[in-house]
């Protein structure tokens, strides 16, 4: 059955087990998989190795292009087997290694690790786990619902270890459009200049030879848990479109706007459902992760076509689209991670980002991977990416959290992963803050109206005035800064500030 899906029939006799193929990663070896927010990752190799590793104790530096689906980062942190991760993850299990020092966790920009792999910056890939639909008469690997990092850890490793999907529908075969770029310093500019260009391969070349093992699987790719749209979320979206109305009403934009990207989670996603019912049309995506709104916006007429890196979607969503492949096919494209998130490219084509920000400051600095700045949550993504070159830069996320106790903009986040110079837009569902030409004093003041939660509006204003009469082009009471987090520290609530206040000033 699955001889059909190798088309060189030389690569017959490397089909094994999903043991034997574990058997070629040694103690110590870098290891590239394929695999992007949960979509088109390698399933049934990398669970044989920590089986392995959990009776012989080894270590791995783990490359992906993004976080694993199939419990997969879990059961490789449970059995002990990552020294090193690299360069974005989404496991709770993983998460505890890396906050504990267990694990050494790259949080990295997608666009960067393949551009620090070629130019010998980390340490090559000794083995390649790559996930495909097919491998073509020629020996080229066709990926299949996420391209991510796979083809240059493919193109560059060793050895290469290729999952065989046959649950994948060959449908797929065509969607995808794998293009390197260039060695720098004499790098020729990328050719894509509208988000439907197609200007590489539909696979992944590679030499044959260095195909060492082919491992036959059909599981699914693991669903994503997306949250529907609720009433925060339609006040954002209502905010946005609102704020796109007034920049076609001066001209600025047109009703098609300009291609769209949106970040992973459900924020996000609930955002771009949100444009269903707004008057534009005839809207584009060059995007990193396509989610269920993508496929919502198709069949709403909304969309006309969408470019991105992987897909991950909700269960109703997956078994619709792939049910449905040739439906939505000629208006789809899947490129490497490096080219979906690459700052030449966003920048040409002019994007309008739209990103969640786990806090945001009065300022426009924005927080997107670690709680009270210590704890690291899942990576900065693609996020950063998009913001530092997009034509509009906007940062989504709802102004309270924790049932109020926790306001999502604060008067200096904790850790800083997109500095006020790449924020153009914050949004809350209390309203919208243009950062646009605006100084730090005059930002704080649209932030704190706009976006800043009733509950903390007053203590806001007071921690503004206070620093605004002491001074400075970005004014702040450094003893203060850090207050508000404090009090969820030691209290549960950053609205019992006044306590830790009172507290410091006693001591």
């Amino acid at each position: 059955m699955y001889r059909d899906r190798i088309g060189l029939k030389s690569l017959w006799g490397k089909v094994v087990g999903a043991e034997e193929a574990a058997l070629l990663i040694k103690d110590g070896m870098t290891v590239g998989m394929s695999g992007f927010t949960r979509s088109g990752d390698a399933k049934v190799v990398p669970m044989a190795l920590a089986e392995r590793a959990s009776e012989a104790p080894m270590k791995i530096t783990l490359l992906t292009g993004a976080s694993l689906g199939s419990d997969i980062d879990k059961t490789l942190a449970e059995a002990k087997l990552l020294s090193r991760r690299i360069p974005f993850q989404a496991d709770p299990v993983l998460r505890k290694a890396i906050n504990a020092g267990e694990v050494m966790f790259v949080d990295q920009h997608l666009s960067e690790t393949v551009e620090m792999l070629r130019s010998r910056q980390l340490p090559p890939v000794d083995v390649a786990v790559i996930e495909a639909v097919a491998i073509t008469d020629e020996g080229g690997i066709i990926p299949t619902s996420s391209i991510g990092n796979s083809a240059t850890f493919a193109m560059l490793a060793e050895k290469i270890i290729v999952e065989i999907n046959i649950h994948q529908s060959l449908d797929l075969v065509g969607l995808h459009d794998v293009y390197i770029p260039t060695r720098r310093p004499h790098r020729e500019a990328i050719p894509l200049t509208n988000p439907q260009d197609r200007i590489g391969l539909p696979y992944i070349p590679v030499d044959p030879s260095r195909i060492a093992a082919i491992v036959v699987t059909e599981k699914m790719d693991s669903f994503a848990t997306i949250t529907p749209p609720d009433e925060e979320t339609n006040a954002i979206a209502s905010h946005l479109v609102d704020f796109f109305r007034h920049e076609v009403k001066l001209g600025r934009l047109s009703t098609s706007l300009q291609p769209l990207q949106a970040g992973i989670g459900s924020i996000a996603n609930a955002v771009l459902h949100g444009f269903i019912d707004s008057p534009f049309h005839d809207l584009k995506m060059y995007s990193e992760v396509l989610q269920d709104s993508t496929f919502e916006l198709f069949d709403a007429d909304k969309l006309k076509f969408a470019s991105g890196s992987a897909l991950s979607l909700s269960e109703p969503c997956a078994r619709n689209f792939f049910s449905n492949v040739k439906k939505y096919k000629d208006r789809l494209v899947l490129r490497p991670q490096e080219i979906s998130n690459h700052p030449e490219v966003i920048r040409r084509l002019g994007l309008i980002g739209i990103n969640t920000a786990l806090e945001a400051d009065i300022y426009g600095n924005v927080n997107s991977t670690h709680v009270n700045g210590t704890m690291m949550m899942n990576g900065i993504g693609g996020s950063g990416d998009f913001a530092r070159n997009c034509y509009l830069s906007v940062f989504v996320t709802k102004s309270v959290a924790k049932g109020g106790k926790i306001s999502s903009i604060v008067p200096m986040v904790t850790h800083v992963d997109h500095c006020e110079h790449d924020v153009d837009l914050i949004v809350t569902e209390q309203g919208l803050a243009d950062l646009r030409g605006l100084a730090p004093r005059e930002r704080a003041k649209v932030v704190v109206e706009n976006c800043v939660h009733p509950a903390y509006k007053d203590m806001m204003r007071d921690y503004v005035a206070e620093a605004t009469a002491r001074g400075g082009h970005t004014p702040h009471c450094l003893e203060k800064v850090f207050s508000w987090h404090l009090a969820a520290q030691q209290h549960g609530d950053m609205r019992k500030v006044g306590q830790v206040v009172k507290k410091a000033a006693a001591e």
